[in-house]
């Protein structure tokens, strides 16, 4: 059956220019097709999209220059497969074209009940906590992935 966590994905980019500016044409004229191909990627559960519900905090992030991205897969290896072996490889290979080089960590992953959506709040304190304690259960990298927590069972009294 499903498993009883999945894998939320979080990451930002800070952008050279504004998505109407030449510079970034070759990341905007992609970003339908590479939405589209994680939709229908083996493991992909859901992905933010705006809404008007979370469009005030996207459109602060915009105005920062920040691109934000929020996923959720059902394993470590669904998403990776996705970042590094579908047409996603091509604008990896494109970013340092069109966005800045962060200090911070501008990717976080962490488990989530299966069926929990995160939030933009959520994801951002994921990434403050990776940036101060560096990988751990609550935040952590694709280079270092932690195991799905064991999942919770209430002792039973007899114990």
């Amino acid at each position: 059956g499903d498993p009883p966590y999945h894998l939320a994905q979080v990451n930002i980019a800070r952008a050279k220019a504004p998505m109407t500016d030449p510079v970034m044409a070759g990341f905007v004229a992609r970003l339908d097709e590479i939405n589209a191909i994680a939709d229908e990627h083996p493991g992909f559960v859901w992905r933010l999209k705006p809404d008007p519900e979370n469009s005030d905090q996207l459109l602060a992030c915009e105005r920062d220059g920040l691109l934000f991205n929020l996923s959720v897969w059902r394993s470590v290896e669904d998403l990776r497969d996705y970042v590094f072996d579908s047409a996603h490889r091509e604008l990896l290979a494109g970013r340092a074209d069109w966005f800045e080089k962060m200090q911070q960590p501008h990717l976080a992953l962490w488990w989530v009940p299966a069926g929990h959506i995160p939030g933009i709040d959520e994801a951002m304190l994921r990434l403050d906590r990776l940036e101060l304690l560096g990988p751990t259960q609550n935040a952590f990298t694709l280079a270092r992935p932690f195991p799905m927590p064991e999942p919770y069972r209430p002792k039973d009294d007899a114990d």
